[in-house]
């Protein structure tokens, strides 16, 4: 199945899984307050015990890239297109198929970008609370010490809903309503990116206590 992905993907027979308005929505609808929230985040435990960072060291260093895009983006990037060719291949879609205006699937394609775009935005959720801290785990700093993120993270899904379901922003963005067992399978996602760095940063914290 792999194999075919990537034939496919090279091959230019897969549809794009976000339209432009949709990558926008995201861009300016859904990140931004959560953004903004995460700055307000306060310092987490252990940090004045832990030694100083390098002076050489810039702000974006080595491990938060390799955190960022080989943790919590990679994860994040499987679970989205398995959404998407999930919607597609239930609808008996091969690599190849027509799925524009006035094709037999041009209905699942709509549904399966509106899944690549509910799955973001819930991996936003899940890598929101997994950026609040760098080391300490999520049950130190508390789930709800921070309002701020919470209100972000329900302004993003009370925003994604209305992009999903309500018919004018339906017609305008290119969704359509998700079955209930795509929205079971995209709810679950929050819990697999936090989850996923939760377990990163505990395997660091053991790691470092058990060193010599």
């Amino acid at each position: 199945m792999a194999g075919v992905l990537v034939f496919a993907l090279s091959a230019g027979t897969v549809p794009l899984p976000l339209t432009v308005l949709q990558i926008l929505a995201i861009d300016l609808g859904t990140e931004t307050l959560p953004a903004l929230a995460l700055g307000r985040e306060r310092a987490e435990p252990g940090t004045m015990s832990r030694p100083p960072r390098p002076s050489s060291q810039g702000v974006i260093s080595r491990d938060m890239l390799i955190r960022s895009w080989g943790y919590l983006g990679t994860v994040s990037a499987v679970l989205v297109m398995g959404a998407f060719f999930y919607v597609l291949w239930r609808a008996g879609w091969h690599p190849g198929d027509p799925t524009g205006t006035g094709s037999p699937l041009h209905h699942a394609y709509v549904t399966a970008t509106t899944a690549t775009f509910a799955g973001i935005v819930t991996c936003q959720v899940g890598t929101a609370f997994a950026a609040r801290t760098d080391h300490a785990a999520l049950r130190d700093i508390g789930l709800f010490t921070n309002p701020l993120l919470l209100a972000g993270i329900a302004f993003e899904l009370v925003f994604t809903a209305a992009l999903v379901y309500a018919p004018p922003l339906q017609g305008l963005f290119g969704t359509a309503a998700l079955p209930l067992d795509v929205v079971a399978l995209i709810a679950t996602f929050p819990v697999i990116v936090w989850g996923t760095d939760e377990l990163r940063r505990w395997v660091r914290r053991t790691h470092r206590h058990t060193m010599p």
